[in-house]
């Protein structure tokens, strides 16, 4: 008797290409980044906003933000915040910088990734796009001062698990990337984004803001 292969429900198919392509990305920062451009996912949409704190309307409470810098073994900068934390409200856009510093005697390419803790508080987290998820480059002796706009979505206040965080941390970490002389041409120069999107943001009256923090459950 032939036993005849059943069909999986359209729904059930979906489910389970989610749950493996969510899977992959987390172990991917590309994936990730294309997954949720391409989707929308874990509140990725780009949101425009006014940067002077009197064009926001109402704003949320005081929160303190903390800054960490890591760098992954080998690569050979130095990377830091210039701030280690700075004092905010919900809903207001904050500008502030990091710094990375190329002290080996060759052109290295890095890339970096980044998270937000507590964790529930990432998925209110917008930030401009800045240095994550591209390769960047910085030549020997070479340093970038790096801006990055942020600002607390104003639905925290509205979420049970998120309406009591008053300190929250911002945390990047550099890994090398290689660095043979295809992958150097390659790389965006970093001090060069950094000093365009500077200059930009001294007359700039709007930003886009975007997230790519996947909501915990």
């Amino acid at each position: 008797m032939k036993i005849a292969p059943r069909s999986i429900p359209p729904l059930a198919l979906s489910l389970t290409l989610l749950a493996i392509a969510t899977t992959a990305v987390v172990y991917s920062p590309t994936l990730y980044r294309v997954f949720c451009e391409a989707t929308g996912y874990g509140g990725t949409v780009s949101v425009t906003k006014a940067l002077k704190p009197e064009q926001n309307g109402n704003i949320g409470p005081e929160v303190a933000v903390r800054f960490d810098a890591n760098t992954a073994p080998g690569l050979g900068w130095e990377f830091e915040p210039e701030q280690r934390q700075v004092k905010t409200h919900i809903g207001v856009p904050t500008t502030v910088y990091y710094r990375a510093k190329n002290i080996s005697d060759h052109t290295i390419v890095g890339r970096a990734t980044y998270n937000v803790t507590p964790a529930s508080a990432g998925y209110y987290f917008n930030k401009t796009e800045c240095f994550c998820f591209t390769e960047q480059k910085l030549e020997p002796g070479e340093s970038a001062d790096m801006p990055i706009v942020f600002f607390l979505d104003q639905e925290m206040m509205e979420d049970m698990d998120t309406k009591s965080i008053r300190t929250i941390t911002l945390s990047y970490t550099f890994f090398r990337q290689q660095s043979d002389e295809e992958a150097v041409a390659a790389a965006k120069p970093l001090r060069e984004e950094s000093e365009a999107r500077a200059k930009a943001l001294e007359t700039a009256e709007t930003a886009e803001f975007s997230n790519h923090t996947l909501r915990t459950q």
